[in-house]
């Protein structure tokens, strides 16, 4: 689920894959803004066929709490 969330993840801020880490922060170390997260999250709904609570995505902060997240889903 990481490597899927990585992929995902490149398409929206320019980041080397490498540089991406599950303690990495999506808004501090990514340089995510809240509309490429809502974006992002939208698009992994539609990947994944999942539907993601906005208030688990809320207290989402780093990759790997967000791919711990989709694999409970």
């Amino acid at each position: 689920m990481f490597e899927k969330l990585v992929d995902i993840i490149v398409n929206y801020v320019e980041v080397d894959k490498a540089d991406i880490k599950p303690e990495s922060r999506f808004m501090e170390d990514l340089g995510f803004t809240s509309f490429d997260f809502m974006s992002m999250l939208g698009e992994i709904e539609d990947e994944l066929d999942v539907e993601i609570e906005q208030e688990k995505a809320a207290d989402i902060r780093t990759v790997g709490e967000a791919a711990a997240y989709l694999e409970t889903l």
